[in-house]
């Protein structure tokens, strides 16, 4: 074996010291498409994919929620029909 320890690798990855607020933003930019190359790559080193990950669920179920109430409101203003 080469000594490489995907263990380390990961425990080392998952302690970044990225706000979970500075994840939010990054993954609300991300929903839009728009990030600027240098961004990204800072967001890449600094964030934790732990907080990507649950930044991103929260994003989906919010914008999944937003949705539905939009819908709900179009039907009950009768703008729909």
């Amino acid at each position: 074996m080469s000594g490489h320890r995907p263990e380390a690798e990961l425990k080392s990855v998952v302690a970044r010291k990225g706000s979970f607020l500075q994840t939010m933003k990054a993954v609300a930019w991300s929903f839009f498409g728009v990030r600027k190359s240098s961004e990204y790559e800072k967001d890449v080193s600094q964030l934790n994919p732990v907080h990507v990950i649950i930044a991103g669920i929260l994003g989906a179920a919010v914008f999944v929620v937003v949705l539905i109430l939009l819908v709900r409101w179009v039907i009950g203003s009768g703008v729909a029909g």
